[in-house]
């Protein structure tokens, strides 16, 4: 079945630019994915995210399962209308609350056990149960369920969960339901052992997925060896199917991951660092609630195409977020977004016009430069 495919438009090095067609519209790659864990990305509405330049968002099939159920969903016309996004929607697979919800689960071969954060009450995902949920809410882009383990695991650990991981994915891929446009991915596994994330990658490819995900990564393991495996791993995916970087979000590593040949990034990053008063710049990060910025009349970014640096000075928005009112975290919220789309338009303009070492040393010579002076 077709509608759903990478078309690789320009290269410069392992970097690569392209076109995703999918059945809900077009990605262009390599993109950035707003987080909308529970069918929202918080605080800023679905027209505002568009407006930032993004061509999709991420849901979370275990937090839309226990809140507010997959039946709702599904009665309201899956998860893009109940939202109120047009475009494209990929949704994890609850593999890393797997992880992060360690204390609250139970794991066995045919499944996992959790007890809900919200109220106590027992539910079970299986690879099956996880592919079918994630085929009601009417999902692009399926994830595999898998297992996530911490970077404190040792490397017998990481083996067998990889193998679980592996066999939870041929039971996905045999769950799955084709449909025009629609996708699933595999999540490559094995920690920071380049000879187990070698043989998931091996195993992966076996079974067959249009698009290979590489998880386990940005859990504690450090930004040198982060890139480190994860330009190990890029390497070892096929050329022609998306290659997707699972939560990494610091820019960067998404600029690194590029140059690496990786497409697709999510991360909560620009979004809970608005809600916490931290904006990103091209000049590195900003901290809104310093005192420096109390009655500065500049912008958060000369030149930024939001409507935040616009139309709004530091000092208000120092102000705001000051004094915890809501405006403030979404108007933080909405410069973040907008930063990184740009970001991930400028990485694709470098890549057509095979000038993406420049685009890096320009990139990285503005982080050392800092924050402007203060008045």
């Amino acid at each position: 079945m077709t509608g759903f495919g990478l078309t690789v438009t320009a290269r410069d090095g392992a970097a690569r630019c392209g076109r995703l067609e999918t059945a809900h519209g077009t990605i262009l790659t390599p993109a950035f994915m707003p987080v909308g864990t529970a069918g929202t990305v918080k605080g800023v509405m679905p027209e505002a995210v568009a407006a930032s330049g993004a061509d999709i968002v991420l849901g979370n099939t275990y937090h839309l399962m226990l809140r507010p159920g997959v039946e709702t969903v599904e009665k309201l016309g899956g998860l893009r209308r109940f939202m109120g996004w047009p475009g494209p929607v990929l949704t994890d697979s609850g593999g890393f609350q797997v992880m992060s919800l360690a204390a609250l689960r139970s794991l066995d071969e045919d499944g996992v056990d959790f007890q809900s954060h919200i109220d106590g009450s027992r539910c079970r995902l299986t690879p099956e149960s996880a592919i079918e949920i994630q085929h009601r809410l009417g999902s692009t882009i399926t994830m595999v369920l898998d297992e996530c383990v911490p970077y404190s695991a040792s490397e017998d650990q990481v083996e067998a969960s990889m193998q679980l991981s592996m066999r939870w994915a041929g039971r996905c891929r045999e769950a799955f339901v084709e449909r025009e446009g629609h996708a699933l991915f595999g999540i490559v596994q094995g920690g920071v052992h380049p000879a187990l994330r070698q043989q998931s990658v091996a195993a992966l490819r076996k079974i067959g997925f249009d698009g290979y995900a590489i998880g386990g990564l940005a859990v504690g393991e450090g930004p040198e060896l982060l890139c480190k495996i994860s330009r190990s791993t890029t390497a070892l995916l096929p050329e022609d199917r998306p290659r997707y970087l699972m939560g990494v979000g610091r820019p960067e590593d998404v600029v690194a991951a590029v140059a690496a040949g990786v497409d697709m990034f999510d991360c909560v990053l620009p979004t809970r660092s608005g809600r916490n008063g931290q904006a990103f710049t091209r000049r590195g990060k900003v901290n809104i609630r310093n005192a420096r910025h109390a009655g500065d009349p500049r912008p958060l970014e000369d030149g930024c195409a939001c409507p935040v640096c616009a139309g709004y000075s530091r000092g208000y928005l120092h102000h705001l977020v000051r004094s915890d009112e809501i405006l403030g975290a979404v108007l933080m919220t909405m410069h973040n977004l907008t930063h990184y789309q740009t970001l991930m338009a400028a990485l694709r303009d470098a890549v057509v016009a095979e000038s993406l070492t420049a685009f890096i040393e320009s990139f990285v010579a503005g982080l050392e430069v800092g924050d402007i002076a203060s008045l």
